[in-house]
């Protein structure tokens, strides 16, 4: 099992218009990834107009809700990173979501 400090990073987010997305980089403090079976949606998504995050941060996944992904124990995301980006007309997904 992962501890705290070996959460699965965010290594690229392409949402550009995330209030947590600074230059293809997340900086949330965590980011949850929800959503119904079969599309793992990034969940802190928030698209306004102002920036948000800490500027030394790099997001991290908080928790995970996709148990049928291969990734998932224990609703914790065992990817060494994932990538969050557009998937189809949804606005936010982590594109390492893996049917397990």
């Amino acid at each position: 099992m992962m501890t705290l400090g070996e959460m699965s990073k965010v290594s690229e987010c392409s949402v550009t218009d995330c209030s947590y997305n600074q230059a293809d980089a997340c900086h949330a403090g965590a980011v949850t990834i929800s959503g119904p079976a079969g599309h793992a949606g990034c969940a802190t998504f928030i698209p306004l107009t102002i920036k948000g995050g800490f500027d030394e941060a790099a997001g991290a996944v908080g928790a995970c809700q996709h148990v049928e992904c291969a990734h998932n124990a224990d609703l914790e995301c065992g990817a060494p990173a994932i990538q969050v980006g557009l998937s189809g007309d949804t606005k936010a997904d982590c594109l390492t979501f893996a049917a397990a």
